[in-house]
């Protein structure tokens, strides 16, 4: 007996490609990623996947926009609770970098994720690297200092360290930007 096709379902096999594809990306770059292989990740067929996508150009969009759209909502509502400025600004970047930097960190090629789709989708990248200013310019109160602390915050990136010098870095930053210095 088959599985009825709801809107859960559905939505469950969506995330689930999604999932299989964001981690086939991460570790086999674009260009070595068939379709295949995603199927094969989601334990689905490949046919399947053309049912509800169009290309492997077209799952890597929507896994980028699923992956960056989640993470400025998230980063959105931390902006708005209670609390310090430092405290606030520290939630927001484990939002935005944090939560997800132990799968990038191990991932051989999420370097190239980004480019790939500043590269596919260029006024759209820029449109989300402009959502990523909403949360951080909400708590520091300044469009351009949030610019400056958002690039800021993608230097301490480089040089792919461990998540507990990642911490200690951002700590630093945000200590510097959201400080009762300033």
């Amino acid at each position: 007996m088959s599985q009825k096709l709801t809107p859960e379902f559905l939505a469950e096999r969506r995330t689930r490609i999604l999932d299989a594809a964001r981690w086939c990306f991460l570790n086999f770059g674009f260009a070595r990623t068939s379709l295949e292989d995603i199927a094969r990740r989601a334990v689905i067929s490949r046919t399947l996947l053309y049912r509800m996508f169009k290309d492997k150009e077209d799952i890597f969009i929507q896994v980028f926009d699923d992956w960056i759209l989640s993470r400025v909502q998230s980063a959105n509502q931390a902006a708005r609770q209670a609390g310090t400025r430092r405290a606030r600004l520290q939630r927001v970047c484990q939002r935005l970098a944090l939560d997800s930097w132990s799968e990038w960190a191990s991932a051989p090629m999420a370097g190239e994720f980004q480019d790939v789709y500043e590269r596919l989708r260029p006024k759209v990248a820029w449109k989300h690297r402009e959502g990523t200013l909403e949360p951080v310019a909400q708590v520091l109160g300044d469009a351009d200092i949030a610019r400056v602390f958002l690039l800021s915050l993608e230097g301490l990136f480089v040089d792919r360290p461990p998540l507990d010098v990642l911490v200690k870095r951002i700590g630093i930053l945000v200590d510097r930007f959201a400080g009762d210095v300033m």
